[in-house]
């Protein structure tokens, strides 16, 4: 059985991570309105990755005995004024959610709960990836500048991207 503590976090950050799957969507609209359909495409697949880690952290919890409360999720932004603005929101984003497993990280120390700790893991290094991979996109960004025609090929690759479903996800299938 699960602590109230710890079922309380967790489900704090499931909610967390429906927030960002929702302001991933949003990035998403934007810019598919702006006709920059392979950034859409990439915030895109960062929707179904957030998605992924709230059902993550939902059947782990649903595993351990406790119970999932979905909660309200808070309004968020609808507009960036450029790509590059909008993956400099992203890293901040990643950040604060880094912040969010490393807490619950530190309580999961803190209850002894050595389950709970293992399971963070994974999304410990998940963080590591998504900080590094939203840092290449603004340093690319600030390369191409004013460049139309370089902005146009990052969108073309961005539009590449596919979805993986994660391994926590991939084993439960």
């Amino acid at each position: 059985m699960i602590s109230t503590k710890i079922q309380d976090a967790i489900n704090a950050q499931i909610n967390a991570e429906l927030w960002s799957a929702y302001l991933y969507l949003s990035m998403g609209m934007h810019f598919e309105s702006e006709g920059n359909a392979g950034i859409a495409n990439w915030f895109r697949i960062q929707f179904k990755e957030e998605q992924a880690h709230a059902e993550i952290f939902i059947n782990y919890l649903i595993s351990r005995g406790g119970r999932v409360i979905l909660k309200p999720i808070e309004a968020v932004p609808t507009t960036w004024e450029s790509p590059l603005a909008a993956y400099v929101a992203t890293l901040e984003h990643e950040q604060k959610v880094t912040a969010l497993i490393n807490n619950l990280y530190a309580l999961a120390e803190e209850e002894h709960d050595y389950a709970t700790r293992g399971k963070l893991d994974w999304f410990v290094a998940e963080q590591v990836e998504e900080e590094e991979t939203a840092q290449a996109l603004i340093d690319r960004l600030k390369l191409i500048g004013d460049n139309g025609l370089a902005l146009y090929m990052l969108d073309q690759e961005l539009a590449s991207r596919v979805y993986n479903v994660p391994s926590p996800l991939a084993a439960k299938a």
